[in-house]
């Protein structure tokens, strides 16, 4: 190897810890909001769907910035969205911050917008990271990897997040926005430390296809598809799925006799087995094809639901989870919980490869239009704030496990997309 060569790869090391670190911060923000209707619901004395409002703000954001991001991206490059992004990041943050300090007439307003704000930047994020990872690494295996890596330590994140709120709320009555400021602090923090490293560093710029048709034309061209079109529908139900499925699980055993920090812990286990799924799915995903692999975990999430919801209060089962001793310290241990929160948990298994084969099914065969068709995924990302909110509005009429019934429908369309809908039956329209 030569010196050029070794000096380069000693270049990017930092950018890559960089872009790694706001793969991260991508799930720390967006997951920071369901374990905040906890606070939210209790500060305001508001409803299990009021509360999940955090989160809906924030994956809203995604239907107004997901086409924009795109021409951001092509108008000023990679380097210059994230700065931006980051940006936008900590001033979405700052408000939500700032949401502890106002009157309570007008704080849960300033928390909502804070959300709101935060999602922009978690858009821009995701527009940015995947490619400059892959393009950190040189493209091929190794940039995959580094993608692979990216989204592990981002499963990590989303872990993390609810069982800090947990534990920072403790078994308090009346939680408060005050008592989530580490969180806060954390995350401004680690936005402003990457913005002034990437700020600093020469970073490769990831090529930029210039259109040869208007954006518009492409996206038309996109919905003729009927698989890219149920595939786009299947994208809004799944992040929904993944999101609704621990948001509405938190509130839930919140509500019960396990009390909130262990159902913080508890809703962070199934994130840390999406983490598992992911490096599962990984390893086996050239081996098995994306029909297989969505219609399996389709189809044993339902089951999973299903039990979930018949399942009783009163079973109860331990459960290995992550838990706060009484001297602070955090430990791994069980916790004994209704046996519905094992079934829900295990869903995480489920959830932690479908991103990936409902993205490959549906833009199979699309040629010129992948693009365009990329960015339409990014604005129905909104599902994962719109079904929790449906859920949310469901387990406040009919009770919590009633509403893992919009769960089961959601998954019941995935199986169906697997099965049927992935079917590229418009093989005739030009893609070249």
């Amino acid at each position: 190897m030569s010196n050029s060569q070794v000096k380069n790869q000693s270049n990017q090391t930092i950018p890559i810890i960089m872009m790694i670190l706001l793969f991260g911060m991508i799930s720390f923000v967006t997951n920071l909001a369901a374990p905040m209707g906890n606070v939210l619901r209790e500060q305001f004395d508001i409803s299990d769907a009021m509360g999940m409002l955090g989160n809906m703000a924030n994956f809203i954001a995604y239907a107004v910035m997901g086409i924009p991001s795109g021409i951001l991206l092509q108008r000023v490059g990679y380097k210059k969205t994230a700065l931006l992004a980051i940006i936008v990041g900590f001033v979405g943050v700052a408000i939500q911050y700032l949401s502890g300090h106002v009157g309570q007439d007008i704080a849960f307003v300033v928390y909502l917008a804070g959300a709101f704000v935060a999602g922009f930047s978690m858009c821009m994020l995701n527009t940015v990271v995947n490619p400059m990872l892959n393009t950190l690494g040189g493209s091929g295996n190794k940039g995959n990897q580094l993608i692979q890596v990216g989204g592990s330590f981002n499963s990590v994140m989303a872990t993390f997040t609810p069982a800090f709120v947990g534990v920072l709320i403790g078994e308090t009555t009346k939680a408060n926005i005050t008592d989530v400021f580490p969180v806060m602090y954390i995350a401004m923090g680690v936005f402003a430390v990457v913005f002034f490293v990437l700020w600093a560093v020469n970073i490769p710029e990831p090529h930029a296809e210039k259109l040869s048709e208007p954006l518009g034309q492409l996206m038309s061209g996109a919905l003729k598809f009927r698989h890219f079109v149920l595939g786009a529908i299947a994208i809004f139900v799944y992040v929904g799925v993944e999101v609704g499925t621990p948001g509405i699980l938190n509130l839930w055993l919140s509500a019960g006799p396990v009390g909130k920090t262990t159902a913080g812990f508890v809703a962070g286990t199934y994130w840390f087995l999406m983490l598992i799924g992911r490096l599962v799915g990984a390893s086996i995903g050239n081996k098995v094809s994306s029909k297989s692999m969505l219609t399996a975990t389709s189809f044993v999430g339902l089951i999973l639901t299903a039990l979930a919801i018949f399942s009783p209060d009163s079973s109860l089962i331990s459960l290995p989870v992550l838990q706060n001793s009484d001297a602070g310290a955090l430990s791994f241990g069980f916790a004994e919980v209704p046996i519905y929160a094992m079934y829900l948990v295990l869903v995480g298994l489920c959830t932690s490869i479908m991103w990936g084969g409902i993205f490959n099914l549906a833009v199979e065969g699309l040629g010129k239009y992948l693009a365009a068709a990329s960015g339409l995924f990014m604005v129905l990302v909104c599902g994962g704030g719109i079904l929790p909110w449906i859920q949310a509005q469901v387990a406040d009429a009919a009770g919590y496990s009633v509403s893992y019934w919009v769960i089961f429908a959601g998954l019941a369309y995935l199986l169906f997309y697997a099965l049927i809908g992935s079917k590229n039956v418009n093989k005739d329209i030009k893609v070249d």
